[in-house]
């Protein structure tokens, strides 16, 4: 087997990297960049969005940098300074190109605050919060329904992921709760969930809010984003009940003695043992999240993959579709890999054995 696939990769490898560099034409890349980034956002307020972007590369190489701490004998301004001027250079040619290398300066500055030693880590959270306020603040002047692009798949990705893990913690615990009713409501709630379709559930959700608020216009946006919410926190639920049963009754016994409450058991003991557990879980969540995205085309949204459909019919870019998907594909590859390898990178961290 080793001497049938390793040459077949090799050669398939090897053509594609000839085709890239002698006859694809990525100019329709380029030339399309923005529409791929940022969909058919308000060309006089595009600044909006790719100062959120800047925000956003903070954040994310923050939070790497709390993974996977940078070295602290690393030159790391010297590569940011040579990063950023390359930025202002590339800015002054293609200012597109310009916003994307300075997003990779800005992740490359908040990955290097988070040494081990620095006091910004535990600002971490607080940042997040205060990010997500000022990228609201910026981009909601020009509509939720101009967002588009890789920003709206990397801003679903997270606010899923976040919201939908204090729901799942809620219903785990409804689930192992002493009450018969909790228990039956969340666990129903919990294999119902599971077993539909995402489709299903954001176009009922999409159908179903004007129905429910009538007087209200609740924009395509955050009903599809309440549609992965409610999939995706049956997941983190199931999630964190495994974690949940992972500490040793004992305890929980031992701590009933004492005389603490349900809630501070849960909350001092409990929870803390089980995130340590199921952290790497909830991280390859966000992945999964991220991938099914593009699932909100049903509802009229245009993510990334709909995006680069939306190049494809100009008729400009007709004959590019190697040219396009391939593009589509890296990016999906390097987002995918960096959250697979902060995961992995969380594992290991948080291993039980570790100390």
């Amino acid at each position: 087997m080793t001497l049938i696939v390793v040459p077949v990769c090799l050669w398939a490898l090897i053509g594609l990297l000839w085709w890239s560099f002698t006859a694809a034409q990525w100019q329709v890349v380029s030339d399309n960049l923005r529409v791929f980034m940022v969909g058919t956002f308000p060309a006089e307020m595009i600044w909006r969005a790719w100062l959120c972007a800047l925000i956003l590369a903070l954040l994310c190489g923050a939070t790497l940098g709390w993974v996977v701490p940078p070295p602290s004998d690393a030159p790391l301004w010297r590569v940011g300074a040579f990063m950023l001027v390359t930025a202002m250079g590339a800015a002054a040619a293609t200012p597109t190109l310009g916003w994307v290398l300075g997003c990779a300066t800005s992740a490359l500055c908040g990955w290097g605050t988070m040494s081990p030693r620095s006091p910004v880590r535990k600002l971490l959270p607080f940042g997040w919060g205060a990010g997500l306020i000022a990228m609201a603040m910026l981009l909601l002047p020009a509509g939720t329904e101009r967002w588009g692009g890789l920003m709206v798949s990397v801003l679903v990705t997270l606010l899923a992921s976040i919201l939908s893990v204090p729901l799942g913690i809620g219903l785990a615990l409804g689930r192992r709760s002493r009450f018969a009713s909790a228990r039956i409501l969340c666990t129903g709630y919990i294999e119902l969930m599971r077993s539909l379709p995402l489709i299903l559930i954001v176009y009922w959700v999409w159908i179903v809010m004007p129905l429910l608020v009538p007087d209200t216009a609740v924009p395509d946006l955050f009903r599809g984003l309440l549609g992965f919410v409610l999939f995706f926190a049956a997941y983190v639920a199931e999630y964190v009940r495994s974690g949940l049963q992972s500490v040793p009754k004992g305890q929980i016994e031992a701590a009933g003695s004492l005389g603490m409450s349900p809630m501070q058991i849960n909350r001092d003991i409990v929870l803390p043992q089980a995130t340590r557990v199921v952290m790497p879980a909830l991280v390859g969540n966000v992945l999964d999240i991220f991938n099914t995205v593009p699932l909100l085309f049903i509802i009229g949204l245009t993510d990334f993959l709909r995006a680069g459909q939306m190049v494809l019919i100009n008729p400009q870019s007709g004959g590019r579709n190697y040219e396009i998907y391939l593009f589509m594909f890296a990016v999906y590859l390097g987002i995918a890999s960096i959250i697979t390898y902060g995961a992995r990178r969380l594992e290991a961290r948080m291993a039980t054995g570790q100390r």
